[in-house]
């Protein structure tokens, strides 16, 4: 059975198209007119093995914050499109990744509940070319309320802004990917003793 999600997503501010592969084999089409995000989420496709396309137009004559707002959005809501009924997936993923001096740990759970437990250094550089590091924390919140997801992301240290950004999203990517996996032990078997997730 084929697990993918496509939303479309359009305001005054923003026009977005999502669509994901949850068994692909990393293939992306990326397109949101921010440089460095559509790095981020290139990382996300390639690291979590999802067939990814995503293209936004959106008003970056304003900011880029719409944009990577409502691209998050839309990218979560694909994913939880994606997942379908949840039976035979794992459920629970969790993924360390280093790069260079940065390190962040990433642990998922795929349970219809949103949350977010989100933790990067303080003194990190505000902007990384045309992207608000602040934005960070904002897309996985968007990611998540929509994904209906507890994702835990913690980066214990790290001193380049662009190390820092980019391990969480290529840890997000795998812990995701382990999570939403089918687990062969486990087939036609729902993973929640309470019936539902």
């Amino acid at each position: 059975m084929s697990r993918v999600g496509r939303v479309e997503r359009t305001t005054k501010e923003t026009s977005v198209l999502v669509e994901i592969d949850l068994d692909g084999t990393g293939k992306t089409d990326i397109a949101t007119g921010v440089g460095f995000y559509d790095h981020m989420l290139d990382q996300l496709g390639r690291h979590g093995l999802f067939d990814l396309t995503v293209k936004t137009d959106g008003d970056l004559h304003i900011d880029s914050h719409h944009t990577i707002e409502d691209t998050a959005l839309a990218l979560g809501a694909a994913f939880k499109q994606a997942l379908g009924d949840k039976v035979g997936i794992y459920r629970f993923g969790n993924c360390t990744v280093p790069l260079d001096e940065s390190l962040a740990q990433v642990t998922v759970d795929l349970s219809g509940r949103p949350y977010l437990v989100h933790t990067e250094p303080e003194s990190m550089a505000p902007m990384i070319g045309e992207y608000d590091t602040t934005m960070t924390r904002h897309i996985l919140e968007s990611f998540v309320a929509q994904a209906q997801i507890a994702l835990h992301v913690h980066v214990p240290y790290g001193r380049n802004a662009h190390h820092i950004v980019e391990c969480q999203f290529k840890a997000l990517a795998r812990a995701l990917r382990y999570a939403s996996e089918r687990d062969t032990r486990a087939a036609g078997i729902l993973p929640s003793t309470k019936g539902a997730l």
